[in-house]
């Protein structure tokens, strides 16, 4: 299959220079995106087929992608190529590339730790505001995944000794905190921030595109023109990864666009190849990828990073000064501020009201009504699963006062329906996966677009709007999107992507679609530019749209009549989604750093418009050489042989030894030290980890100084066993998970429902244990009985969610029933809990109220320590790893001792208030560095043995916790937390209790 696209260096990408023209992913783990499959089987044996090359296993789920396997594996090994004659990379192993369509739109992922892995979904991308490039979508992620592999994979010197002295590149893992060093000598690059590795890969997958990618990005360039226009603050190396990623509504997408332009300003100035230096992991380079910068530079990063910023203002005020070189657009903003993300927007022109979906930073996204005249934004309903960019697909009924909608936007997506008089939501299609909606309002039908299996298909939902119809499905590399229906049903407007990364608007006879004739007549050719969300005007004979052709998005209109396009706006930052009024006037969102913001401007035609420089075409012009850095076609690259469905998959035959490394543990107070073992197959969907300590204290017995530990998981099976088991924690603080004995388990996690954010899981377990002292979840409650079986079934359900920039949910709730058995051999103790707790945003951003509730009831013998509910404490000792918001389990209550309350039942209620979090600009240094404060306050009430007036204890805790996140070695992130809490009681005064703990990972 050729996948190669067409070049795009252009001198300035000037394609329209003032003249009006003519018509012409970083890390990833499967198991989260296998939940979907995790309902259908227990044994992804039985889903999972594999097809092998000499550097590649590809690993998919059934014969749907067979079509694309020979295109992937040849893009995989071509980017593989490539990369090798560049760095001279020879990599540790094979990659395991996972293919999925468990999303309506592309994405990829990569990681080397413990293996090399690379996750593809092969959904047609989302194009809006040419945040991807719109080539052919397997070539771009096999050249952009494939380098994070090369850059975080590549060893020399130490890691190279290090990787032999443990088995392999060490994984680092929350109950082996040693494994953190562990991971750093093996994989020092690995342990880099994330504008570094997204800068090197977009940086490399433009060129090895022949140009077409962001490093010669307009949406780049428009937001760093728009910061220099606006005065706006540049983070610093630091403060981009501690603040500048949560608080704007691109978030995280801000490490890739600094990442890429800081080391575009690198090449551009000393020259790409000494990017490759930098990047590379040679003999004689350094481990750590800043003191490389400054082996290679000869400066510090930091210094480097100021030098750019200063670089990056004088070029864009050469570009803002270019654009103003002609009249500029006059706007008038619609509303007081910034809307953030923003969908497709529908003017209802007789309640003068613009319909829109947002989602900005510190509100949950929602569905909204903008008032044109008073600016005044109502919000009509909260939007499930809403994406970062285009928040929803939306469609509008102006007869019937009717919003369509979509939700699940990262996953398979459903079509609903809001009645705007009545305010009821009504479910129309259940992952449907269409999107692009629009309404036709000639016969009241919805059409939009398809994707399945990697295909387009153009659907058409008629009244009821409970099943689609297939209308039409473009090829592999075909991808059409951004819809419109003209007034009279008659035609439909869309976008048409090419393989090539061509664009086209294009017009479809709907008269024809509906007797199964596709006609399609290409109206314009933007060469590498989208047309993006053209519309149609009241009268059907023309249509609006934007574009990035001069190199800044405005806003454009097509003439049916003269068969001509004009260029009605020069924006200094960009314009988006326009809708025509009458006369010359028109609505459209203009792009700001805080977001876009709905505004009115005049639309006339333009002789000229500013043209703006790209970075990335003086990069080509300056340094020819990454114009040879084409990866090629991986056409010639194609076998034959991997047409054909691949063998099954087995997790079994793909176990492999992982790493081994020594680890030091706590036994109560006594320290052990020892060795742990991994086993994994390539997508990690079976693991067993071993681990064997020695505790040399003589004050134990010698029968409880050998400790050992085996966990095996498989799919969502585990098994676990352990004699004497001890815990690296238990060496830092009060809460002690180490018991003598020996115990044998078997666990299942299974998720009955996946349907972001909800979720709805069945947990259930059986173990046996022998020989114990104490109780398995009570370390101070000791016990007589020393065998136990214990079966415990859980149904928990959760809907939580959280807006842009949250660092905890902020609305929502969960709730859990769990019955469990504990049968010793004098007696059996049944008994039942539940929690329930709910949320509810403030009027602060990033604020919530929260009530937290429990219950639990045994049915044992009362004075049974195996039947009772025990209580105390926080919980967090001063090193952990568990939740470090600890008081919020229905068995913490700070100020008291651990386990100091007992009861047959209980009764607890929690009110919590999670305060706005206060964010770290820049506090620290590139590997260690704080992130955020967050403090709460809480106040819960216990009631034990609420049968027995005599045997009732009744208690109040107050407390506080701040919490402040921590990020080692530029990607771990730690919590510090502090709190304190004081316990009140009738009859006996106040205990009050401090806590301090790190938690790890």
């Amino acid at each position: 299959m050729e996948a190669t696209p067409a070049p795009a260096i252009e001198a300035d990408r000037k394609r329209a220079s003032g003249r009006r023209r003519g018509a012409s992913l970083r890390r990833a783990g499967v198991l989260p995106l296998l939940i979907a499959l995790g309902a259908a089987s227990p044994l992804p044996g039985q889903l999972l087929h594999q097809v092998r090359t000499d550097n590649v296993q590809v690993v998919y789920p059934g014969p749907a992608f067979a079509y694309l396997l020979p295109h992937i594996a040849a893009s995989a090994e071509n980017a593989l190529r490539f990369h090798r004659e560049l760095y001279r990379y020879q990599p540790s192993e094979p990659v395991t590339l996972f293919l999925e369509d468990f999303s309506d739109f592309g994405h990829g992922g990569a990681n080397t730790v413990p293996v090399n892995f690379v996750n593809l979904g092969v959904a047609p991308f989302n194009y809006v505001y040419e945040t991807t490039p719109a080539i052919d979508r397997m070539y771009w992620m096999a050249n952009h995944e494939m380098a994070h592999i090369v850059h975080m994979d590549q060893g020399a010197g130490r890691d190279l000794i290090f990787r032999r002295w443990f088995g392999g590149k060490v994984e680092p893992v929350a109950e082996q905190p040693l494994s953190i060093y562990f991971n750093y000598l093996t994989t020092p690059r690995w342990n880099a921030p994330r504008w570094y590795h997204e800068g090197a890969a977009v940086f490399l997958e433009t060129w090895m595109a022949g140009g077409l990618g962001r490093t010669i990005g307009a949406y780049d360039e428009m937001v760093f023109r728009t910061m220099v226009r606006d005065g706006a603050h540049f983070y610093d190396v630091v403060g981009l990864e501690s603040e500048g990623t949560t608080v704007d509504f691109q978030v995280g997408v801000n490490s890739y666009l600094y990442g890429t332009r800081f080391l575009s300003y690198l090449a551009h100035r000393y020259g790409p190849e000494k990017v490759i230096e930098w990047t590379a992991r040679h003999p004689g380079s350094k481990p750590h990828f800043a003191a490389q910068f400054r082996h290679v530079y000869g400066l510090p990063l930091a210094a480097a990073w100021s030098e750019w910023i200063e670089a990056e203002q004088a070029w864009q005020r050469a570009n803002l000064e270019a654009i103003r070189a002609h009249p500029v657009a006059e706007i008038r903003p619609l509303s007081a501020s910034a809307l953030g993300s923003v969908s497709r927007p529908y003017l209802d022109s007789e309640r003068r009201r613009l319909y829109v979906a947002v989602r900005s930073v510190g509100q949950l996204a929602h569905l909204a009504a903008l008032d044109l005249d008073t600016g005044e934004l109502e919000r009509l309903l909260p939007l499930q699963g809403a994406a970062l960019f285009y928040v929803t697909s939306l469609a509008f009924d102006p007869d019937g006062q009717r919003l369509f909608f979509t939700t699940k936007n990262y996953g398979w997506r459903d079509v609903h329906e809001l009645d705007l008089a009545t305010g009821k939501v009504r479910t129309l299609l259940h992952e449907a996966r269409v999107g692009d909606l629009v309404f036709d309002r000639s016969d009241r039908s919805l059409w939009g677009v398809r994707h399945f299996n990697g295909i387009s298909t153009l659907v058409r939902i008629q009244e009821p709007y409970t099943k689609w119809e297939q209308m039409y499905s473009w090829p592999y590399g075909q991808d059409v999107y951004d819809l419109d229906v003209s007034p009279d049903g008659k035609r439909m407007s869309a976008a048409l992507a090419e393989v090539t990364g061509r664009q086209s608007l294009v017009l479809l006879d709907l008269e024809r679609l509906r007797e199964g004739q596709l006609e399609l007549e290409t109206l314009y050719d933007f060469e590498n530019s989208s047309p993006a969300n053209f519309v149609f005007s009241p009268d059907g004979s023309q249509l609006f749209g934007t574009s990035y052709y001069s190199g800044v998005s405005n806003v454009y209109r097509y003439d049916f009549e003269r068969r001509d396009i004009d260029i009605l706006t020069n924006a200094e930052t960009g314009l988006f989604r326009p809708v025509p009024l009458d006369g010359d006037r028109l609505l459209a969102f203009h792009y700001t750093g805080q977001g876009f913001v709905p505004v009115e401007t005049t639309a006339l035609p333009l002789e000229h418009v500013g043209a703006i420089r790209f970075l990335g075409t003086a990069i080509a012009n300056e340094h020819p050489v990454v114009r040879d850095w084409r990866a090629g076609s991986p056409a010639a690259l194609a076998s034959e042989d991997l047409r054909h469905s691949g063998q099954p998959y087995s997790t079994a035959r793909n176990l492999k030894l992982r790493t081994f490394y020594p680890v030091v543990e706590g036994y109560k107070d006594s320290v052990a030290a020892g060795m742990r073992v991994d086993f994994s197959d390539g997508l990690n969907l079976t693991n067993l980890a071993l681990s064997l300590s020695y505790s040399p204290d003589e004050a134990l017995e010698s029968s409880e100084r050998l400790h050992f530990d085996a966990t095996l998981r498989h799919w969502t099976w585990k098994v676990s066993g352990w004699y004497n088991a001890a815990d690296f924690y238990d060496l830092f603080g009060p809460t002690k998970t180490s018991r003598r004995g020996y115990s044998l388990g078997f666990d299942r996690d299974k998720v009955l429902v996946f349907d972001d954010p909800r979720k709805l899981t069945l947990s259930s377990s059986v173990r046996g244990y022998g020989d114990l002292d104490s109780l398995p979840s009570f370390q101070n409650v000791e016990v007589t009985e020393r065998k136990l079986i214990q079966a415990r079934v859980a149904l928990a359900h959760q809907l939580l969610w959280r807006s842009l920039g949250a660092v905890d949910a902020e609305k929502g709730s969960l709730w859990e029933i769990e019955a469990l058995a504990n049968v010793t051999e004098s007696a059996t103790s049944p008994s039942v809990a539940g929690r329930f707790d709910a949320g509810f945003p403030l009027p602060l951003d990033h604020s919530s109220l929260w009530v937290r509730t429990a219950a639990g009831q045994s049915f044992g013998e009362r004075g049974d320590p195996f039947a009772q509910f025990f209580f105390g404490g926080f919980g967090n000792n001063y090193v952990d790893y568990r939740d470090e918001k600890r008081y919020r389990t229905w068995r913490s209550f700070p100020g008291l001792e651990l386990d100091e309350v007992g009861g047959r039942n209980y009764a607890k209620a929690t009110l919590e208030w999670n305060l706005p979090p206060t964010r770290f600009r820049s506090a620290g240094a590139p590997s260690f560095y704080l992130n955020w404060m967050r403090p709460a306050l809480f106040v819960s009430g216990l009631a034990t043995d609420l049968d027995r007036s005599q045997l009732r204890r009744e208690l109040v805790t107050v407390g506080a916790q701040l919490d402040f996140k921590l990020v080692l070695f530029s990607n771990l992130s730690s919590m510090l937390s502090i709190g304190w809490g004081v316990a009140v009681e009738d009859g006996r005064g106040p205990s009050d209790e401090v806590m301090i703990s790190l938690k790890i990972l």
